[in-house]
């Protein structure tokens, strides 16, 4: 067997396989791929603040008059078996102009302390994903601090409708700013779905002038999976993860421990009991 070694694209095998050069846990998203799922249901997304779905992803809508759902979907590029759909149901075609729609991933300081944001020293990244939207045109994002202070506005094209198209930006490492690197909120990868105007620009936060909004149209659907990010200017293979690492990961954040079916109150009685979790937790966790 024959290998040729590049520095870009790592290790390529005679056969045309190809083994990353980037070490495991490069990417900084947990659950690109979308395959954890343990609210299992579909959410809606209006006004009234963050709302989770798929693990790790939340979609938002900001003092805004449309709604969209989001929900695990099997349809899906080659190599992956899921992906976060967006889907609206009360469009808002003329978007205030403080108002806005998106999906995002918050990302733990501790899982990008090594970018070396605000510092001197930062490093570029490359975000890759594959996407799919009934919408076609110039669409946008943006990578934010935990303060929602400093932004890295982006922007990619969608060319066909209905149809998968594999995306890769490069995003310059800020050297400026508050970028947390502990178990606070270090980082926030941000998909606009529609924005208003005091929210767009290279300052604005959420995307680009002259965006396509995905809000703007009923019924409109938004697909993404394969999120991928990671340090460096060129974007590398996904990181495929078994399924149990990924799990592990997403139940840092989030763990289903009991079915919503049992009960363990009787009236006018106080029980007591002790809770197992599967994974230490970021922090102190709320229980529902």
């Amino acid at each position: 067997m024959s290998v040729a070694i590049n520095g870009t694209n790592g290790i390529t095998f005679n056969d045309g396989t190809v083994q990353p050069s980037a070490p495991v846990g490069k990417n900084k998203i947990i659950n690109g791929d979308m395959r954890v799922d343990q609210r299992d249901g579909t959410a809606t997304i209006n006004a009234t603040g963050v709302t989770y779905n798929v693990d790790r992803w939340l979609g938002r809508g900001v003092g805004s008059a449309g709604v969209f759902t989001l929900a695990q979907d099997t349809t899906s590029p080659a190599n992956f078996t899921n992906s976060l759909k967006a889907t609206v149901t009360t469009a808002d075609s003329s978007i205030a102009s403080g108002s806005s729609y998106r999906i995002q991933q918050m990302v733990e300081g501790y899982n990008m302390a090594d970018l070396n944001w605000g510092t001197s020293d930062a490093q570029s990244v490359s975000l890759s994903f594959w996407v799919r939207s009934s919408q076609t045109g110039t669409f946008g994002g943006s990578v934010g601090n935990g303060d929602f202070n400093r932004f890295n506005v982006f922007s990619y094209t969608i060319s066909s409708a209905n149809t998968w198209e594999y995306k890769t930006v490069t995003i310059a490492g800020d050297t400026s700013g508050t970028w947390v690197t502990n178990n606070e909120l270090g980082l926030r990868l941000n998909f606009s779905l529609g924005a208003g105007a005091d929210r767009l620009g290279t300052a604005g936060k959420e995307g680009v002038t002259g965006q396509t909004n995905v809000i703007a149209t009923n019924s409109a659907t938004f697909y993404v999976t394969g999120v991928q990010l990671e340090t460096g200017t060129t974007a590398t293979p996904f990181e495929y993860l078994q399924y149990g690492q990924q799990y592990a990961l997403c139940q840092r954040y989030y763990q289903t421990i009991l079915d919503a079916n049992q009960s363990y109150v009787n009236a006018g009685m106080h029980v007591g009991g002790r809770c197992q979790f599967n994974t230490e937790m970021r922090a102190n966790p709320t229980i529902t």
